[in-house]
């Protein structure tokens, strides 16, 4: 059985032994903040060192202990200074997040269609769709968009551009090294996907992890960023690996885009070889 000791000391022991004689058979209860942490009946007086005993578990009697090692120690709480945030200021506070978001989303939409020409102009249509499908998990589902929600939002925006980059560069890695374009964009969606499984998969854990001590221990910023962040991640990696793919593939048979400049490439490379000896073929 778990038994806690005590022992008094100083003056208190003098004292605690007058009151335990003069009430045996009477309850002794231990309180913090008013609120009952255990009672005990007093069976004899006690002049030294004591013992409480009864049907404890380990994680009881630990906090039993505590509160008579540091319950009673001397400590109050004051007003150190105090402030009255009004409701504007908080949302003007979100309304700035948000104009500083959509700052670096136009950015990154810029530097998608310089960079990557066509696929990166198809990437960027899927990011719009992934934002409304977004949002509207979030309607659906009643989260508050909060700062840290907007933090978690905007992340997963760069996790959906990372995933993009990905494909893009094993895309023109294939038609560098001479493939027909249906067949590098499967072989690089194949090539990269590892990649992108591994990077969001480790990211939706951190998000759990995060989840649980912020539920734990009463952190609703953490809560609201991982959750965020979390159902962002799940739609990023969808428009990622099935929308832009699927447009590239409708586009793909039209013959539209069967020359190298709209991928970024130089006239003139293996790439364009590769497509001019397909439509000869044709």
């Amino acid at each position: 059985a778990v038994v806690i000791n005590f022992e008094m000391k100083g003056d208190a022991i003098g004292k605690f032994g007058d009151f335990t004689g003069k009430h045996i058979g009477d309850q002794l209860t231990i309180t913090l903040d008013r609120k009952v942490i255990s009672s005990a009946t007093i069976n004899s007086q006690i002049n030294g060192p004591g013992i409480i005993t009864g049907q404890f578990t380990q994680s009881q009697a630990q906090a039993i202990v505590t509160v008579l090692q540091y319950g009673a120690l001397p400590l109050s709480l004051q007003i150190a200074s105090e402030e009255t945030v009004g409701a504007t200021l908080g949302y003007d506070s979100i309304i700035k997040s948000v104009i500083a978001g959509a700052i670096g989303l136009s950015i990154v939409v810029l530097f998608m269609i310089l960079y990557y020409r066509l696929p990166g102009l198809l990437a960027d249509l899927a990011l719009v769709l992934y934002a409304i499908f977004t949002l509207a998990v979030f309607k659906i589902f009643g989260f508050t968009l909060t700062l840290a929600g907007i933090a978690g939002f905007i992340l997963s925006i760069g996790m959906a551009v990372d995933a993009n980059v990905l494909i893009f560069e094993r895309v023109k890695e294939e038609l560098r090294a001479g493939r027909m374009l249906s067949s590098a964009i499967d072989i690089g969606w194949k090539r990269a996907w590892p990649s992108i499984r591994d990077s969001n998969i480790s990211t939706l854990i951190t998000c759990a992890v995060l989840f649980y001590f912020g539920s734990n221990f009463g952190a609703s910023i953490i809560v609201g960023f991982a959750t965020n962040l979390f159902l962002g991640v799940l739609v990023s990696m969808f428009t990622a690996i099935v929308v832009t793919r699927t447009f590239l593939n409708v586009l793909v048979p039209t013959g539209v885009v069967n020359h190298p400049a709209l991928f970024g490439l130089p006239a003139g490379s293996i790439a364009s070889a590769s497509l001019a000896r397909r439509n000869s073929t044709v």
